[in-house]
């Protein structure tokens, strides 16, 4: 027999794959498919929240976390409706005294500011109605209400006059509150978790907002104000954050323009409802009573943990729940960022050494408080401007009207110009519109009409609230997960430290507004040069870890964009 010949030898002999890959099988010998190794179980990452929750669930949860903001502006914005100061004067007996017998009974007053002729007392009464000397108000005081309610703190305990100064110590203490619920609950939030943190604040602002409406005193009122707002800023803080995690880089400034524009709207309804009620413990109780409806946020499965702070914490059991429904399907459309998140396996804990050394976050930080404090601060400037000048105050609802639809516009204003000029951009356009409009107000005052100073004023608080908005969303895009909370509430706490300068100019009857506006006119200016040191965070996935966050770098100005991934760099492997 003759042996079989031998195969010629190929010209361009391919090499035999390696051992550790397995060849593929031919048709005509298949490979059971017990033979082939499984993959390998991988840990769960950032995608899973799209993959287990859903698309539709992950939209339900987005407008979940923007509906309690529509109940939150009755309790974060009322302090203006709390604490209007209607004319008033000495309670004289006997039925409602007519003009003549006010003129009478009152002695006159020269007013405090240049071409203020002054008017009828409101704290001194004539002795037995002779004129021979003057006495303090011995049975009250009467108020002519016009405006906002009729029955607040200030009508109620008499806060005028000499316990006038009661009135400032209660704005301040609200927004002391509000700063330490913005640092402490922010904190609590990225420790302890999202939802946790969410349901003890909304626990809290139900229970505060009850011991306030039954308040009976000046000192309990303030008290509980104080903690009220405290509970009722974590709430919003922990809401605004969550929203922002369960978004991809195309929907983040949407859903956050609508949850601005839904408290914007509870800020008009609390208005309807001051006419309506006429009582300030009916308006707090609107706004208090509903939030324990959202107490049902913590059933299991209805408003669940933030996926990405899970991704960096230690509940295993969480994590277990997401693998498993991940494995059930995936859903028709998943978002791009996240599929580049870190695995449980390398899940960072916070080294607070790390953290110190952290100088870009801080640099990040540093920058946008600052911003916030000048945008927060001034904004008081611009409402008050024409009364500090022309000694003519504007009627309270249209100073209220216009700021909050000075919030409305330049939340729109955000949403059309954001995505397409840049976080950065936008944010230092709105800062140098904020300066020259100061600028323009302080050097022109006395060539200005009535007309120019609104409409340098409106310009002023326009810009200025969108600065604000924008410092808050800037923050939580460019703070990494493992602090997000303690970054938005370090950002939101130096805003509230910008508001303090109201009460305390009301306080000391706007004695001082110049300087007091020329400092935060050039604040801004300074604040325009800081933004130049912010990176850009448009279209990028938000940070997990201070190490992402440390990534984030300012982009140079005579540098070119490039595409990361050239099409011609790489040849095509099938060819």
């Amino acid at each position: 027999m003759t042996s079989p010949e031998s195969p010629l030898p190929s010209p361009s002999p391919c090499p035999p794959p390696p051992s550790s890959l397995p060849s593929s099988p031919t048709p005509s010998s298949p490979t059971p498919s017990s033979s082939l190794p499984h993959p390998p179980s991988l840990p769960p990452t950032g995608e899973v929240m799209v993959l287990a929750l859903g698309r539709k669930k992950q939209r339900m949860l987005i407008g979940l976390s923007i509906l309690p903001n529509l109940f939150l502006a009755f309790l974060l914005s009322s302090d203006a409706l709390l604490t209007l100061t209607s004319p008033h004067h000495c309670r004289l007996p006997g039925p409602l005294p007519a003009a003549q017998i006010l003129n009478a009974s009152l002695p006159w007053e020269k007013g405090d500011r240049v071409g203020d002729s002054g008017g009828l007392s409101q704290c001194k009464q004539y002795i037995n109605g002779s004129q021979s000397g003057v006495e303090n108000c011995e049975a009250g005081w009467d108020y002519n209400v016009t405006e906002g309610l009729r029955i607040n703190i200030v009508t109620e305990w008499d806060l005028v006059c000499g316990q006038y100064w009661l009135v400032p110590v209660e704005e301040v203490s609200f927004i002391l509150g509000v700063l330490t619920g913005c640092l402490g609950l922010g904190f609590a939030a990225d420790r302890l978790g999202r939802l946790k943190t969410l349901l003890t604040s909304l626990t809290l602002s139900v229970v505060f907002g009850v011991l306030v409406c039954v308040s009976t005193a000046p000192p309990f009122f303030i008290a509980m104000r104080f903690c009220l707002a405290a509970a009722s800023a974590g709430v919003y803080l922990t809401l605004y954050i969550t929203r922002l995690e369960l978004c991809d880089p195309s929907l983040r400034l949407l859903v956050t323009m609508v949850a601005g524009l839904t408290t914007v709207a509870g800020e008009l309804l609390l208005l309807g409802f001051a006419l309506g009620y006429q009582s300030w413990r009916g308006l707090l109780g609107t706004g208090a009573a509903p939030l324990s409806l959202f107490l049902t946020y913590g059933i299991p499965g209805v408003f669940p943990e933030s996926p990405r702070w899970l991704l960096l914490s230690e509940r295993s059991a969480d994590l277990n729940s997401f693998s498993e429904r991940r494995d059930r399907g995936r859903d028709d459309e998943s978002f791009t960022e996240l599929d580049s998140e870190l695995s449980p396996s390398t899940r960072p804990h916070l080294s607070f050494p790390e953290l110190v050394h952290s100088r870009n976050i801080w640099k990040n930080i540093c920058v946008l408080g600052f911003t916030s404090f000048i945008s927060h601060g001034i904004s008081h400037c611009y409402s008050s401007f024409r009364g500090d000048v022309r000694g003519t105050a504007p009627s309270f609802y249209w100073t209220y009207l216009l700021s909050v639809c000075a919030g409305g516009g330049a939340w729109l204003l955000l949403w059309a110009t954001v995505n397409r000029c840049g976080r950065r951009g936008i944010l230092l356009l709105a800062m140098t519109m904020t300066g020259l409009a100061s600028l323009i107000l302080l050097g022109l005052m006395e060539y200005l009409s009535e007309a120019a100073i609104t409409v340098f004023s409106v310009m002023g608080l326009f810009s200025s609230q969108a600065a604000a908005s924008l410092c808050v969303l800037f923050t939580a895009e460019i703070m990494p997960t493992i602090i997000r909370g303690i970054g938005v509430g370090t950002v939101l706490a130096l805003g509230c430290v910008g508001r303090l300068t109201s009460p305390l100019m009301d306080l000391r009857n706007h004695y001082g507004y110049f300087l007091h506006h020329v400092v935060y006119s050039s604040l801004a200016l300074l604040a325009v040069l800081s933004i130049l040191l912010l990176p850009e965070s448009k279209r990028k996935p938000l940070p997990q870890t201070l190490a992402d966050g440390e990534q984030y770098r300012r982009p140079s100005l005579g540098r070119r964009r490039r595409d990361n991934v050239p099409l011609l760099a790489t040849p095509n492997p099938e060819t």
